[in-house]
Order: structure tokens, then C-alpha cells, then sequence
């Protein structure tokens, strides 16, 4: 596998479908990745449920966080889901990655990410988590997270089609 880079991610934002919807390259393109912005955050009101077997998994109940008139969310220590602002449409031959931007870090908070598999088309989702005991101020549209993209040895045969194929659309 190898990171696309700014020269790869251009090209395919350019695609049909582009690799990445509703982005600003001028701010958002970086030299291995694609900035995301946050567009929702919403707070775990419920147990989830994870069992052996695929059928037997439900996600935890959310309810949203509600924004101040200037658009900003004033977040507590502990986990919320965010989803993110841009659709991503993965081609058979990638993979991404989402990593947080080291300006949260620097304020102990963090994004949690999974692997966004080939075929994967959709507005994702992260958990991102407020370490820090004094909390933490985000405005909606911040770029919150990297995606970092890579390209398989050879394209898959059999895509991305689960349950989150196409979510937040």
C-alpha cells in the first residue's frame, strides 16, 4: 500500500464521482490527505450492543448537542459522535484512514476512527473524545481530522456494502 499524494488526492477529487464531496481544496487539501470538517456532534444517551455474531449489534442512542447562535458547541469531558461535513465515494482500489489534527491533541482531545473500506460512499462518522478536565469549545465547520488515503495492491472484488454504505447522506 502507498499514501496517495496531493498530486493523487487532486486528480481524483476531480473524478466522477469526485473522491471527496462538498471540499475546499485551496484549505483543505493537504500534502497526504483531506482535512474534514465537522458537521454535527451528538452525545451517547444510550448502551450499544456488540455480539458475536453480525446481526446481533445495535449502536448507541444519540441525541444532539445543541450549538450556541455563533455556532459553536461547548463540549464536557467524555465521548461524543461527530459526523463529518464532506461526503467521501471510495473507489475499489483505496482505502482511508482518519487521523485527529494536532490542534486537538495539543488541547487533550482526541478522534477515534475506523477503517473506511473500498466502495465506502458516505458522510462518516468519528468519536471524538475531550480529555481535557476544563472541556472544550468547537465550532461547526472546524477541520477537525485528516483522511488519509491508500491504494491497494489491486482492487478489491467485492466492495464495501454494509450497514453504513451511504450513511449521513
Amino acid at each position: 500500500m502507498t499514501v496517495l499524494s496531493r498530486e493523487e488526492l487532486r486528480a481524483a477529487l476531480a473524478g466522477s464521482p469526485p473522491l471527496v464531496e462538498d471540499l475546499d481544496p485551496h484549505v483543505q487539501l493537504q500534502p497526504s490527505g483531506v482535512d474534514l470538517r465537522v458537521e454535527r456532534v451528538q452525545l451517547l444517551s444510550s448502551p450499544g450492543l456488540l455480539g458475536a455474531a453480525d446481526t446481533v449489534r445495535e449502536p448507541a442512542a444519540r441525541e444532539d448537542v445543541q450549538m450556541d447562535k455563533d455556532g459553536w458547541w461547548d463540549l464536557h469531558r467524555g465521548g461524543y459522535v461527530i459526523t463529518y461535513r464532506e461526503r467521501v465515494n471510495l473507489p475499489n482500489d483505496l482505502i482511508a484512514l482518519v487521523h485527529p489534527r494536532s490542534s486537538l491533541l495539543r488541547s487533550g482531545v482526541t478522534i477515534h476512527g475506523a477503517v473506511w473500506d473500498p466502495g465506502y460512499s458516505g458522510r462518516g462518522e468519528g468519536l471524538l473524545s475531550v480529555h481535557n478536565s476544563r472541556g472544550y469549545r468547537l465550532q461547526r465547520g472546524a477541520r477537525v481530522a485528516q483522511l488519509v488515503f491508500f491504494r491497494l495492491s489491486s482492487p478489491t472484488d467485492e466492495p464495501y456494502r454494509g450497514r453504513y454504505h451511504g450513511e449521513n447522506a
